[in-house]
């Protein structure tokens, strides 16, 4: 029996599971599409089956919750920074929010040649005030102190609680002289309206000075604190000018 070369090429066993296996052929990638903001608002419009109207009041509602979240982030860090430079009990500037209002006015006086004032106010017998009525008497007459000098003050006089039962008033384009009557009236009508809890008026002294354009901050305080303490030994409740 004689074979020729194609039976070596013929069978009748299944062809082998390795000879029908496939390798995946690879996807081209396809490139991302780029949405405009327009072409983006078009097709969530035509996904969602919305008008046209429908869309921009949506986007109008965003763009305006955004301008709203800014506006109170902003509120919120102004009245932050503003807290940083107030006493938390008086709400008077406490002494960092003190000196920057002082370099800033002080700078302006120089420039014009102008005049300015500041006052040591120191309330009298408050330790006996609050061994008498407690602590939170005390505290009700620092407040107290606060409004009422806070009322009778002009736009430009800057009040900073120093320290304790101590207060530092800025007077600017005010000479010593004008300053002794404004807190003289001052004390008037802190000593006519008692403070809440208080069976007495209280009263305090001061220390009325020029400041100086060629003194720190530091040496014109000491000048007025020594006013104070002139007005104490005097008999309180009264102006002293340094």
């Amino acid at each position: 029996m004689s074979h020729d070369n194609t039976s070596l090429f013929q069978s009748n066993r299944p062809a082998s599971r390795r000879l029908h296996r496939r390798f995946p052929q690879p996807v081209p990638a396809q490139p991302c599409a780029v949405l405009t903001p327009r072409a983006h608002t078009a097709a969530v419009q035509t996904l969602l089956g919305l008008s046209s109207e429908v869309v921009r009041d949506a986007g109008m509602l965003q763009l305006l919750a955004a301008e709203m979240r800014i506006a109170e982030l902003e509120k919120a860090l102004a009245e932050a920074r503003s807290a940083a430079f107030a006493d938390p009990l008086t709400g008077a500037l406490n002494r960092r929010g003190f000196e920057r209002a002082y370099a800033r006015e002080m700078a302006r006086t120089r420039r014009s040649g102008g005049r300015l004032a500041l006052v040591m106010i120191d309330l009298d017998d408050f330790k006996a005030l609050n061994d008498r009525y407690g602590h939170m008497v005390g505290d009700r007459v620092l407040v107290h102190l606060v409004r009422v000098l806070q009322d009778a003050m002009r736009p430009s006089d800057a009040l900073c609680r120093f320290g304790g039962e101590e207060f530092v008033l800025m007077l600017p384009d005010t000479s010593v002289g004008d300053a002794c009557k404004a807190v003289r009236r001052f004390l008037g009508e802190f000593s006519a309206r008692r403070a809440p809890g208080m069976a007495q008026p209280a009263t305090f002294s001061a220390g009325v000075i020029g400041h100086d354009y060629f003194e720190s901050l530091e040496e014109a305080l000491q000048r007025a604190d020594a006013a104070t303490y002139a007005a104490k030994r005097a008999g309180k409740n009264r102006i002293v000018a340094g």
